[in-house]
């Protein structure tokens, strides 16, 4: 299979683990099982990469700098779009640069997904208007205020509908899996569990 080019968008005050976690599953994903086949990259299926306005670091919830792979100027082609959230959502919402930028790498991506908050993000571009999605707990009620045709998942981990969106932080490895369960199939997303020792099944 081609190799599938995964971005994943970081900001000051993102939520560490939204990001963190599903580019561990998707960096180490391997269509060729067991522990020698992560010594490489001959079998990943995922070139995976952070993307943030500029190449300058970003602080994470918790105060961790990361920099970024990429700005927005520089970034490659996109064929995944992963969208996390955290505090730094709330700013970003009223960011015409940021919500310009996702909105435009969600027409030529193949996916789009969110973790926690980030689907608030998707909601203000219009990109789950008449959809199936889901948030953290603790934005439920305005992701049903920024559009009222989504209709919000109160009790799902994981919801695909078109996009894919994910409840908080944790819950984007399981969102992670599922898109690699999507993509590479269910054996491959199976072995990528067993292999950083996740308990996951498929919803």
């Amino acid at each position: 299979m081609s190799l599938i080019h995964l971005g994943i968008l970081i900001f000051d005050d993102v939520e560490l683990l939204d990001f963190a976690g599903p580019f561990e599953v998707f960096s180490r994903t391997r269509l060729n099982g067991g522990v020698e086949a992560r010594r490489s990259n001959e079998s990943a299926p995922f070139h995976v990469f952070t993307v943030a306005r500029t190449a300058s670091a970003v602080t994470t919830t918790g105060g961790l700098q990361v920099v970024p792979h990429h700005g927005f100027e520089d970034a490659p082609r996109i064929d995944v779009l992963v969208v996390p959230g955290g505090f730094g959502t709330r700013a970003l919402l009223e960011d015409p640069v940021a919500l310009a930028w996702i909105e435009a790498q969600s027409r030529t991506a193949s996916e789009v997904a969110s973790v926690c908050t980030g689907s608030l993000l998707l909601a203000k571009i219009g990109l789950l208007a008449g959809r199936r999605a889901t948030t953290h707990w603790g934005a439920l009620d305005l992701l049903a205020t920024i559009d009222p045709s989504i209709t919000v998942e109160r009790e799902s981990r994981v919801v695909s509908d078109g996009v894919t969106s994910s409840a908080g932080v944790a819950a984007g490895i399981d969102m992670a899996f599922a898109l690699v369960a999507k993509l590479c199939g269910i054996e491959v997303a199976r072995e990528t569990a067993h292999y950083i020792e996740y308990p996951w099944e498929p919803e």
